[in-house]
């Protein structure tokens, strides 16, 4: 029988502030919705509401932590204090591009508020993939001042978020000032907290897929912020996909490269749908992911405005020349907006749905379709069929799978015979953590589980199997339908015996009922990567974010 070990179950340890009966549930804070060089009027500044907690200067909290120390001039800054009155009173302090106090609220607010939003689709409070003495123990720590240059990135070794700035022949330019920015590096960071091997590129699927959802929730994360969509639809007039200033990411960080944007998500109507190519670079290969699923959140906007520019235009579809009529305007916005959360989540919550190693962007697809399934029986508006069409045209497809239908998409459940799991009370981790062990291993359902025994096998040497996490959730859908279950992440390494630094991946996704009936088994198995012989050692993901190489 194969080893067993356990790195388990200490995402769920980074828990939030829960606030007291006394405190209040949130705070509200200014933010740059776009980028500091966008106009006021285009609803450049917008409050969000973060979740309440106790603040010390930082501003440092239970998640995150900012380190007030300019690396470049080498000097510390005065921490902001969001807990004085004025503060508290007044959204935290005024947006400025020049106040290190401003950069550093910016940063924590916006953190903050993706987190919140994992939470929310997630039915639990994720966590990060920071080792321990890092610096901020289970806390990510954000540096807004961090380097020289236009670049930010994610760094797990160090747990912590660096943001670089840089002189321009417009003035100085701040990545941390970039909502796209700070939400695309916090979902790298959220990301591998929830999937930790997936920072091993076994595939050109795999990098892509970190730099498509971390831009996938910075845009549709600004699409939430229903003052900005409506300036921009007021200004560019009503239809979505003429916003472009909506889904074009970074644009005061593209300008100092002299580039209209870093990437958009909404492809030119005259242009082909960009082609899935496994050649391409991450970011480019992200980007086709991107456009699948803007072009899904379109179609299903465009159908629910229909009903609105019908009755705007008298049945006729076509709006006159100049701005949009208000209520239009209001009406449309508020659509997008409530889509866009609705994407967010299904973006989100399909990575429970994926394998936790190897994955592919056709995966993904079947992840948000099953996970969908599982909470919105009822697709009224036809969500599912347009992520399928959308991702069918851009050629991204699961190997496996005859047709691209909802049912052949959908993962299957597993074959009968798997024994029902006796997970205890919903806290019982130790419990539920020694039921999948018991499980996963046992010498007659580890091919089902995608793992192999002990045994060499062509001259490769089977690990431990690791239970990474175990997780229990509690998710709620629109019609009021509330999922409770268990997920666990099952991984297993297989060294090469010739080549001792090369290091094999298999495993699966088990997502178990409350009962104990184990539902779905996503599986990559290890003897099909015995098979391709796939070297992953030194395949990490790169360090730097769209900025570094835009």
């Amino acid at each position: 029988m194969a080893g067993i070990g356990s790195r388990a179950a200490t995402a769920g340890s980074h828990r939030p502030h829960q606030p007291a009966e006394a405190e209040p549930q949130w705070r509200p804070l200014r933010i740059f919705s776009i980028d500091p060089a966008q106009p006021r009027s285009l609803g450049a500044v917008t409050t969000v509401e973060v979740p309440y907690e106790p603040l010390a200067p930082g501003p440092s909290g239970a998640l995150f932590f900012v380190d007030p120390h300019d690396a470049v001039h080498g000097i510390d800054y005065a921490p902001v204090d969001l807990e004085t009155a004025a503060a508290l009173m007044q959204g935290g302090v005024a947006p400025s591009e020049g106040d290190p106090r401003f950069h550093q609220q910016m940063v924590y607010a916006v953190a903050s508020a993706v987190h919140r939003t994992f939470r929310d689709a997630l039915g639990r409070a994720p966590g990060f993939a920071v080792p321990p003495g890092a610096g901020g123990a289970t806390r990510l720590r954000l540096r807004p001042h961090g380097a020289s240059g236009l670049d930010a990135w994610y760094d797990r070794a160090r747990g912590e978020i660096v943001f670089g700035y840089a002189k321009t022949p417009a003035g100085y330019v701040f990545t941390c000032l970039s909502h796209d920015v700070v939400a695309h590096e916090v979902t790298h960071a959220l990301v591998d907290g929830l999937r930790s091997h997936l920072s091993v590129a076994t595939n050109p699927d795999v990098p892509a897929f970190h730099e498509a959802m971390a831009d996938l929730v910075a845009l549709f994360h600004r699409l939430t912020c229903r003052e900005l969509l409506q300036a921009v639809m007021r200004e560019s007039g009503a239809p979505l996909r003429d916003c472009t200033v909506l889904t074009t990411l970074a644009r005061q960080v593209a300008d100092a490269y002299g580039r209209p944007g870093l990437r958009a998500a909404i492809e030119p109507p005259e242009v082909a749908p960009r082609q899935y190519d496994p050649t391409l670079d991450a970011h480019a290969l992200g980007g086709v992911m991107v456009a699948a699923v803007f072009d899904a959140f379109t179609t299903v906007h465009a159908r629910k405005a229909e009903r609105h520019l019908s009755l705007a235009t008298g049945g006729t579809g076509v709006l006159p020349p100049g701005a949009p009529p208000h209520e239009l305007v209001v009406a449309l916005s508020n659509e997008a907006t409530e889509l866009a959360r609705q994407f967010l989540a299904m973006c989100i919550r399909a990575i429970d749905y994926c394998p936790p190693v190897d994955l592919e962007l056709g995966e993904f697809l079947r992840a948000v379709i099953t996970a969908d399934r599982d909470l919105v029986p009822d697709d009224r508006w036809d969500y599912r069929e347009a992520w399928i069409q959308a991702f069918r045209r851009r050629g991204i497809r699961p190997s496996g799978v005859a047709t691209l239908s909802e049912d052949t998409l959908a993962w299957s459940a597993p074959d009968a015979g798997l024994p029902r799991l006796s997970l205890g009370s919903e806290h019982d981790t130790g419990r539920q953590l020694q039921e999948i062990r018991r499980l996963v291993t046992l010498p007659e359902h580890l091919s089902t589980f995608g793992l192999l025994d002990a045994t060499p096998h062509e001259s490769v040497i089977p690990g431990t199997v690791m239970v990474e996490s175990v997780q229990m959730l509690r998710r709620a859908g629109p019609d009021g339908l509330v999922l409770s279950d268990l997920v666990a992440e099952v991984v297993q390494h297989a060294r090469v015996a010739d080549a001792p630094g090369d290091v094999l991946l298999g495993g699966s996704t088990v997502i178990a009922s409350a009962d104990g009936r184990v539902r779905f088994v996503i599986r990559k198995s290890l003897a099909a990567a015995v098979r391709r012989q796939l070297p992953t050692s030194n395949s990490q993901l790169p360090k730097a974010t769209e900025t570094r190489q835009a």
